[in-house]
């Protein structure tokens, strides 16, 4: 390597730390006071850098935003291939339950400010859409597990179970994530319990 490009690309090397470190700050930040309160000066003095730093990676709190999104959307994306791939149809309600509960809650409580990032209606569509899409999916791949099981149900009846089985997630989800360690297990567990509750209900009905 030519002399004059180990200092490029000591430079480059910094620049990426640099950015993660925002990103992990702004991570963080998020999880504990919400996007709307979490400024880039507060983003920045988390990371321990000026503002002036900051502005010489990313341009707006919404900048920061869409780097955020673009590391979170391929673990999430990740998350529900595990949580929904297999045969899911030869799984009893207590197994299913297991299969798309671990993979999503553990992914969420790695990853704790994703919640409130992707979930907010009011950022850009081209942030928030990714993540919609996903879920649109993992609504699809449940609905289609109960129309096997329960083949006399409409579409309709199908997606709204599926729906309810987001809505649970969307409770729980977050209460898992602020949890401290030992809560966390059993917040988990109780999620647990009113899912296989619903879908042993949901399957065993008509």
């Amino acid at each position: 390597m030519p002399d004059g490009a180990r200092p490029e690309r000591r430079r480059q090397e910094r620049g990426v730390r640099r950015m993660e470190q925002l990103l992990d700050a702004a991570a963080g930040l998020f999880a504990e006071i919400g996007y709307d309160s979490a400024t880039t000066n507060k983003i920045a003095a988390r990371a321990g850098v000026s503002p002036g730093t900051l502005y010489q990676f990313f341009s707006s709190k919404e900048d920061i935003a869409q780097a955020l999104a673009d590391r979170y959307i391929p673990q999430l994306e990740q998350a529900h291939r595990d949580a929904t791939s297999g045969d899911l149809d030869a799984l009893g309600p207590a197994d299913l339950v297991d299969r798309i509960v671990d993979p999503i809650i553990a992914m969420n409580v790695a990853n704790p400010g994703m919640k409130d990032l992707i979930g907010r209606s009011e950022l850009p569509e081209h942030i928030i859409a990714p993540a919609r899409r996903v879920q649109a999916a993992v609504a699809g791949r449940v609905a289609e597990v109960i129309g096997r099981q329960r083949p006399e149900l409409d579409e309709a009846a199908r997606r709204r179970y599926a729906t309810t089985v987001l809505r649970l997630f969307a409770t729980f989800v977050p209460l898992a994530v602020s949890a401290g360690d030992d809560e966390r297990e059993q917040v988990i567990a109780e999620f647990k319990t009113v899912l296989r509750g619903y879908l042993t209900e949901v399957l065993a009905a008509g």
